[in-house]
């Protein structure tokens, strides 16, 4: 596998002044030169308000809006465009879910089961619901290795559950779930299956269909699209008996003085002005995964993994997280300790030697209690890493205990 195949296409990593290894793909990836022109390109040539002018610029400009959720439907496997809802990142799109249809939908002695894994962004909205409504939360917590307990999937999913809310791949852990086993679970007791595909869908092919979501939601920013795009997608005869939860321009029917009927989906839940430039970036961001296809970008990342992993095992003072899974489901993450630093002091020093790691709870507060930890640091990789960058971060690895006088 050649060094930095891609690194041409990155403007930001491809500068010399940016000499980094950047290993905080988790949080946010770098764009590519055509994801960059392409929101140029609409700003710059056909900038205008869709679906609200009959001149020529706007509808081009709904165009470029439509043709991108199109897109998405095809990239995630949708049925159907109107499937897909534009919000502005995951966070939005799962707060839309816990609003429109939670609130809606649960009632007080019901349940919600979520695992100890979820980002907050999974997490709090449900803790609303749960609270607002007089629901029970329940969590699935993990095995030894870090894989979700089976016996709770099989325990904790009852007939009282109405939502079952759970990541694809742990934004901690990087261990990718059985989700499509956990759906049929949750349809099994008539509950609804809430899937929060952040931290896959940049890095595998996914089929909501075939996974049996009735809704999934991600964030543009971390598949090589611009921040402020993110994406909903629900099953359409869910979200056509669901209410909005924003309201104003462009999701209505009709308004009277004292009444308003709203929008058919997908218009229903995207009130105002949209991110239209988002919405052009991200479809090219699609078009250039789907030229190197996710198979690449699996085997680029499974190598680093298998370069990075065994060496780390050999420094005594490094401590693992969620590498020791007994089943073939880790993804270009690692989460690990430097015995005795804190990690904001691990990832400070690292900057300093040009390698660029997330460090903190990660948003994921109450998986971080169970694991015993106040903070981890997390390296996460993407198609454009290579094994150069990892013997830096390696190397930067090995001096941190020695800058802080450990050693």
């Amino acid at each position: 596998m050649g060094e930095r195949d891609f690194l041409r296409d990155f403007p930001l990593l491809n500068n010399k002044v940016n000499d980094i290894a950047y290993l905080d793909n988790g949080a946010t990836t770098q764009k590519p030169e055509s994801v960059i022109q392409a929101i140029c390109g609409y700003y710059g040539g056909c900038n205008a308000n869709p679906h609200r002018g009959a001149y020529a610029l706007s509808v081009k400009a709904t165009d470029i809006y439509e043709n991108a959720r199109a897109k998405v439907a095809g990239f995630i496997k949708a049925r159907r465009p109107e499937e897909i809802i534009f919000t502005k990142n995951a966070t939005e799109a799962l707060n839309l879910v816990a609003y429109s249809y939670g609130l809606a939908q649960v009632e007080q002695g019901d349940e919600i089961v979520l695992t100890i894994s979820e980002h907050h962004s999974n997490l709090v909205p449900w803790q609303f619901v749960a609270r607002t409504k007089g629901a029970t939360l329940k969590y699935i917590y993990l095995e030894e290795d870090g894989n979700l307990s089976q016996e709770d999937i099989a325990t904790k999913i009852t007939e009282r559950t109405k939502i079952v809310a759970v990541t694809q791949v742990s934004n901690v852990l990087g261990l990718k779930n059985d989700v499509q086993d956990i759906v049929k679970k949750a349809h099994s007791v008539g509950a609804v299956a809430v899937v929060d595909g952040s931290q896959s869908v940049a890095h595998m092919q996914v089929d909501v269909q075939a996974l049996g979501a009735d809704f999934f939601a991600f964030s543009g920013h971390k598949m090589l699209s611009p921040m402020g795009i993110g994406v909903l997608y629900g099953r359409h005869e869910i979200l056509d008996h669901m209410q909005p939860f924003l309201f104003g321009g462009d999701m209505i029917e009709y308004v009277e003085e004292q009444e308003t009927s709203y929008a058919d989906v997908p218009a229903r839940f995207e009130a105002g002005t949209q991110n239209v430039g988002g919405a052009a970036g991200l479809a090219a961001a699609i078009d250039y995964l789907e030229r190197i296809g996710f198979d690449r970008i699996e085997a680029i990342e499974k190598d680093l993994l298998d370069y990075a992993l065994p060496r780390l095992r050999e420094m005594p003072f490094i401590e693992l997280y969620g590498c020791d899974s007994k089943r073939d489901n880790k993804t270009g993450i690692i989460t690990f300790n430097v015995k005795d630093v804190h990690p904001h002091d691990v990832a400070t020093i690292l900057d300093s030697q040009g390698v660029a790691v997330r460090a903190g709870h990660h948003c994921a507060q109450p998986l971080m209690k169970y694991l015993g930890q106040n903070a981890t640091c997390r390296a996460s990789f993407y198609l454009y890493n290579t094994r150069a960058d990892i013997d830096r971060w390696l190397e930067a690895l090995g001096k941190v205990r020695r800058i802080m006088h450990l050693e």
